[in-house]
C-alpha cells in the first residue's frame, strides 16, 4: 500500500488559479447558489440525511463573509449556525466534545460550525494548554465522533480549511482598523495570534493529516473564488445523495 501523501500548506496556492476570469467565476457562483438553495431545501423536506458544515482558518480567513454568501438561498428553518468561541465555564466542566455534539444536525438539517471541536487542538496546544499526548486522544476522539455522525445518522462532513497567505491576512486585519465599517471585528488579540503563525500552521497540518474524514483545502486571497470552491463542492455532494420531494401516501 502506498503511503499517504502528506499534506503541507506551504505548497498549496492560497490564490485563485490562474487564467481565471473573476466576471465567469461570479456567474457561475451565482447559479452554484441557487442551485445548493435547491438541494438543500430537498434535504429538509426529504428528511433522510443531515449536513454539517466546517470552517477552520486563521483570523481574518473569511469564515464570516463564506456563511453570508454561500448560504443565502438555503431554507432558514433548516439551518443551524453555530460559532464557537472561548469555553464557558460549564463547557469547561465537561469533556470537549460535549459542547460541540449537542449541536450535531438531526436529520434534515444542515449545520454550519464558524470554528469548531478542532479549536480544542489547534489554539489549545499552541499556547501549550495541552501537551501532544491529549492532542493526539483529542485527534483520535474527533475522527471517532466525525465517523459516528457519518455512520450513524446518514450525516455528510464537509471541512473547509480557509487557506489565506500570511501576506493577505495582513491586509485584511489592517482593513480592520481603517474601514470603520468594519472596525467592529478589529481584535487586537488577533494581531498577537499571528505572531504565532508557523506554530499554527503545524498544528493545521497536524489535524488536516490526521483527520479521516478528509478536509478540503479552500484558497481565500480571492474572496470571490473562495465561494466558487465551497459551492462546487457542496453542490457535488448533495448531488450525489440523489434527493427527492416526499409524495403524499408514501
Amino acid at each position: 500500500m502506498a503511503a499517504k501523501q502528506l499534506i503541507k500548506l506551504s505548497e498549496i496556492p492560497t490564490e485563485a488559479p490562474k487564467g481565471l476570469k473573476k466576471k465567469d467565476v461570479a456567474e457561475e457562483t451565482e447559479r452554484l447558489v441557487e442551485r445548493f438553495g435547491e438541494l438543500h431545501h430537498l434535504l429538509y423536506a426529504e428528511g433522510k440525511h443531515s449536513v454539517l458544515v466546517i470552517f477552520q482558518g486563521m483570523d481574518a480567513s473569511g469564515k464570516d463573509g463564506a456563511v453570508r454568501r454561500v448560504f443565502r438561498d438555503c431554507t432558514i428553518a433548516g439551518l443551524d449556525l453555530v460559532s464557537y468561541k472561548k469555553p464557558t465555564e460549564i463547557e469547561m466542566a465537561h469533556d470537549f466534545l460535549w459542547r460541540v455534539h449537542r449541536w450535531a444536525p438531526e436529520k434534515g438539517m444542515l449545520t454550519i460550525f464558524n470554528r469548531s471541536h478542532y479549536e480544542d487542538i489547534l489554539i489549545q496546544r499552541v499556547h501549550k494548554w495541552i501537551d501532544m499526548t491529549r492532542v493526539k486522544k483529542r485527534m483520535a476522539a474527533i475522527n471517532a465522533f466525525e465517523e459516528l455522525l457519518e455512520f450513524d445518522n446518514n450525516t455528510l462532513i464537509f471541512k473547509f480549511y480557509m487557506h489565506i497567505s500570511k501576506e493577505e491576512q495582513a491586509v485584511q486585519l489592517q482593513e480592520r482598523l481603517d474601514d470603520p465599517n468594519k472596525y467592529w471585528k478589529h481584535n487586537p488579540g488577533d494581531w498577537e495570534e499571528r505572531k504565532l503563525w508557523d506554530q499554527y500552521m503545524e498544528a493545521y497540518e497536524y489535524a488536516i493529516n490526521e483527520s479521516s474524514v478528509p478536509w478540503h483545502i479552500c484558497p481565500v486571497d480571492n474572496r470571490w473564488y473562495r465561494d466558487y470552491f465551497i459551492l462546487k463542492i457542496l453542490v457535488e455532494g448533495l448531488e450525489k445523495l440523489n434527493m427527492s420531494m416526499p409524495v403524499p401516501g408514501k
